[in-house]
């Protein structure tokens, strides 16, 4: 498992954590939100990335940051 911080314009209101996979949801100043948690394999993480597309957020960055097996 890998945990991932992914990065996308806008803001996604915290209580919306349960709908990506329970990431953590964090608004950062400039107008993005930070999207923070584990992942399993692509198959999740293209899942995640797909309710991003279907929400019209436009994505920043999606990095890979601790492994944990």
């Amino acid at each position: 498992m890998t945990v991932y911080e992914v990065r996308v314009a806008g803001r996604i209101d915290p209580s919306w954590s349960g709908w990506f996979a329970d990431f953590t949801l964090t608004p950062e100043p400039d107008d993005t939100t930070t999207l923070r948690g584990t992942i399993a394999d692509q198959s999740e993480l293209h899942g995640v990335l797909a309710r991003i597309r279907d929400l019209g957020l436009p994505l920043i960055s999606v990095t890979p940051t601790t492994r944990r097996d």
